[in-house]
């Protein structure tokens, strides 16, 4: 993986692009990048949360905004390097990145927001400590508080 992302980021996969995350114009569809980065979310929550079956059902996330810097097109059969983290924990919700990469290109970077989520009262909850002090740990560079 390139090196700057070593350095910065803790949690990263590979992701194999398929045929049909490919537009008619022959590049990756602007939309799966949401979709790759969705799933390095769920897989980064579900690693460090350790909330067991809850998570989702009681309380977990809800996207409040999502947006992409597209840098370069990619196309198929490729594998992309995703690296993701949380840039800043508030009180009640998450700032994300991802940067996704093929080889020493960066193909796009998408940030978002998450809301922590009490499901049955429907509203935001404050961040559990436990999960800020997981993420705290975890992360190369400390999320913005």
């Amino acid at each position: 993986m390139n090196s700057e992302l070593d350095a910065e980021f803790a949690f990263r996969q590979s992701l194999q692009v398929r045929w049909g995350d490919m537009d008619a114009l022959g590049h990756v569809n602007n939309a799966r990048f949401f979709t790759y980065d969705e799933t390095l979310r769920l897989d980064y929550f579900a690693q460090l949360t350790q909330t067991g079956g809850r998570l989702g059902q009681d309380f977990g996330l809800i996207l409040a905004r999502i947006e992409c810097d597209f840098k370069a097109q990619l196309h198929a059969p490729a594998t992309l390097e995703i690296a993701y983290r949380i840039r800043k924990i508030g009180r009640t919700s998450f700032r994300t990145e991802s940067r996704m990469v093929q080889g020493d290109t960066l193909i796009a970077v998408v940030q978002a927001a998450l809301v922590w989520f009490d499901y049955a009262e429907n509203r935001a909850i404050p961040v559990p400590g436990p999960i800020r002090d997981r993420i705290m740990a975890f992360e190369r560079i400390a999320p913005e508080n």
